[in-house]
């Protein structure tokens, strides 16, 4: 049995800070693996001119919140800033936490986020374009920063399921793997990341884990199908954040491991 792991996203929307903050908190407490939060400028869902906070800001406070969680965004958007910078940035973040920060990246896809912000919005395939230059430029800067990344080599998430272009990306430069989907999407997409690691110098898959969604529940399912990382969705509100699902999913990972 591979180790499993179970993260929460709590989402920087719709809620005060002080709220945010004893989230973190709590989620730690409760025994989760890592924490992450997300690159929007907006809210996704609610009130579109709602409450949000920006993500590197908000991994620095959660890095000195935190004692023991990993801790990323699930996922930076690629075309917000200089790979260069993010580097740089997620060096510093692993600084300040001894050790436990993810570069979590995707090509991007609210609009509403690039056309406020100023960014091209562009096509799917220029956004594509972009990410697959911006990793090995992320890579290379990462060699050079003085100090460097407490964690060697600080792991590097890829989110998005896209068969042709961004699992070859995950295959050539990711520790993690995250997407979405049924169980059957999980077997197909492993297939094709085999393939691609076959083509990219015989790279092993099991090198890379599988971090899911674990919003629609069947745990039991992905695990089955391979997922080793299950990561849920927590909203804020008015009234702070409920954690009762995510207490459910750590009580399952606990008695899976047992």
């Amino acid at each position: 049995m591979p180790d499993i792991r179970v993260s929460a996203q709590l989402q920087p929307m719709h809620s005060e800070w002080p709220a945010m903050r004893q989230a973190w908190v709590e989620a730690e407490e409760l025994g989760v693996d890592c924490l992450f939060n997300w690159d929007h400028f907006y809210p996704l869902r609610g009130e579109p001119e709602g409450k949000h906070f920006e993500a590197l800001t908000v991994l620095g406070a959660m890095a000195e919140v935190t004692e023991r969680v990993e801790l990323g965004s699930l996922v930076i958007c690629n075309a917000y800033r200089n790979p260069d910078y993010l580097a740089d940035a997620h060096r510093t973040i692993d600084q300040v936490s001894d050790g436990r920060a993810i570069l979590g990246i995707g090509a991007g896809w609210f609009e509403k986020d690039f056309d406020e912000y100023g960014y091209e919005f562009g096509t799917k395939r220029t956004r594509l374009d972009a990410l697959e230059a911006a990793l090995p430029r992320i890579e290379r800067r990462m060699a050079r920063l003085n100090p460097p990344p407490v964690r060697q080599p600080l792991p590097i998430l890829i989110g998005g399921g896209g068969p042709k272009r961004t699992l070859k990306l995950v295959a050539r430069h990711a520790n993690i793997w995250h997407s979405f989907g049924t169980p059957d999407v999980v077997r197909e997409k492993r297939e094709i990341l085999a393939d691609h690691c076959a083509n990219e110098g015989g790279r092993d898959p099991a090198e890379i884990e599988i971090s899911w969604g674990a919003q629609n529940g069947g745990w039991d399912e992905l695990l089955d199908a391979g997922v080793t990382h299950f990561v849920l969705g927590v909203s804020g509100s008015d009234s702070g954040y409920d954690l009762g699902r995510l207490r459910e999913l750590v009580q399952w990972r606990d008695a899976v491991r047992a």
